[in-house]
């Protein structure tokens, strides 16, 4: 593929990675509409937030590897039918369950669309600048849709009503698929006759999903309630399982080289631990700028839109970091970034002044956050074969995805867990504690850029990598 066109296939997979983003944030400033319109309790509306997360996160890793097996282009142009699809249903949906089965489908959507895009990315620019350059346009385009949801959301909402959260979808969609097999190549091993391990696709999806759901129910439930405890210790009997048929497969969904990569762990464990602080950051201050300074959602979206413009400018100043020092070095300084950022709100007070008391967090705290992810994808998506680049994808989008959903259960605890009144003052301490464990996270994702990202080698990949030992 000639430069220029891998550039605009570029261009396309970042446009569908926007609007995967895109749609899980502007849900978030529309449901209230959705609760008041649809007669729905609180605890009733979260299943529309729920029920999307559950597939999508558990869906992540058997979508990457149906990519490798069926075609990532394939599964990318399915997977971006069926989002036009669900988009259309959800925002017609006439009754709370039918939404929020349609948002269960659109996790599917989500789950396929996500790891295929990704290892297109992985398998179009090789490993090295120019897969670095791509990753941080990949990065900063999710940034931007971050922001453009909290923003967009409150607008349509207010103006047209919360169907066109959804219908706003449709016409990007059409375009992606109208686009796709003219920019995107088709890219999979067809002399391969491997059959697909349907034992292990069943249980660590069942595993994923119990996991996901033991997490998000739990500041609800307890921690130590039987049935958190329980969800847990079923989640961990099907991974256990899932080990076990993998090791006797003889077309394994998770062939157990992938987990001797160098990198592989590092990069993974680091996008957890960036996610949780996101995530948990994100929450922290939606409720900080609401509760206690007094802002509409419009105001917290607009007000928090410097945060994801820094992280573009920290994923592209990353990426030609990498490129020079390795992903140790960059993951180790975003991540003191990110802490920083999160130092400073430990001290954000009940009159807080916005150019004072959030601006300088949230500049540090974006800068640092477009640098950990890239050095955590350059590290969990290097040395990896060409045939396992969509598991590998999904792996990677599935640790963001768990990462986000432990990151918002464990700040939800922390608050409740410290809040000693609903007065201005007792939040706003309630929530200093809640930036203080996100603080504890930032530093966990240090000990973890410098003991496991690796060190550099003559491309900013360690050598190791670069004599990875195929996976087949």
């Amino acid at each position: 593929m000639n430069p220029f066109h891998r550039w605009r296939a570029l261009a396309l997979l970042c446009t569908a990675n926007f609007m995967v983003i895109l749609d899980s944030q502007i849900v978030l400033v529309a449901l209230p509409s959705m609760e008041r319109q649809l007669g729905l309790s609180p605890g009733e509306g979260q299943w529309i937030l729920t029920a999307n997360l559950l597939t999508f996160g558990g869906l992540l890793l058997l979508g990457g590897r149906a990519a490798d097996l069926l075609g990532r282009r394939r599964v990318f142009q399915v997977g971006t039918a069926l989002f036009l699809v669900v988009s259309l249903l959800s925002g017609l949906a006439v009754n709370g369950l039918m939404l929020v089965v349609v948002r269960a489908v659109h996790g599917v959507s989500a789950a396929m669309m996500a790891p295929a895009a990704l290892s297109i990315l992985t398998t179009t620019f090789e490993e090295g600048a120019d897969r670095n350059r791509a990753l941080a346009a990949w990065s900063g385009i999710g940034g931007i849709g971050a922001t453009s949801g909290l923003l967009l959301g409150g607008v349509l909402t207010q103006s047209l009503g919360w169907q066109w959260v959804f219908f706003i979808n449709v016409p990007v969609a059409a375009l992606l698929l109208a686009l796709s097999p003219a920019l995107l190549p088709e890219s999979y091993d067809r002399g391969r006759r491997e059959s697909f391990d349907l034992a292990g696709a069943v249980t660590v999806t069942g595993s994923l999903v119990l996991l996901v759901y033991a997490i998000v129910q739990a500041p609800t439930a307890g921690w130590t309630a039987p049935l958190t405890i329980g969800l847990f210790v079923l989640s961990a009997v099907l991974l256990l399982l899932f080990v076990v048929i993998e090791t006797r497969s003889a077309a394994p969904l998770l062939p157990p080289a992938i987990l001797r990569l160098p990198r592989l762990a590092g990069g993974n464990m680091l996008m957890v631990i960036l996610a949780m602080s996101a995530f948990g950051l994100s929450f922290l201050v939606a409720m900080y700028t609401q509760q206690v300074l007094g802002y509409s959602p419009f105001q917290y979206g607009f007000s928090t839109s410097v945060m994801p413009v820094t992280a573009v400018v920290g994923a592209y100043v990353a990426q030609f970091a990498v490129t020079r020092t390795g992903t140790r070095p960059v993951g180790a300084v975003s991540m003191v970034l990110m802490g920083a950022g999160l130092l400073l709100l430990t001290q954000a007070p009940v009159g807080g002044v916005y150019a004072r008391d959030l601006l300088p967090a949230l500049l540090l705290f974006g800068a640092g956050l477009g640098g950990a992810t890239i050095a955590g994808s350059v590290a969990a998506l290097a040395g990896v074969a060409e045939h396992d680049s969509g598991l590998a994808s999904g792996i990677n989008a599935a640790a963001f995805q768990l990462g986000g959903a432990l990151g918002i259960a464990l700040i939800a605890t922390v608050v409740a867990s410290t809040v000693t009144g609903p007065d201005p003052a007792a939040l706003a301490g309630a929530f200093q504690s809640g930036f203080a464990a996100c603080a504890v996270f930032a530093a966990a994702g240090l000990l973890v850029s410098l003991a496991l990202l690796g060190r550099r080698g003559a491309t900013g990949t360690t050598g190791a990598e670069e004599a990875a030992p195929s996976l087949r």
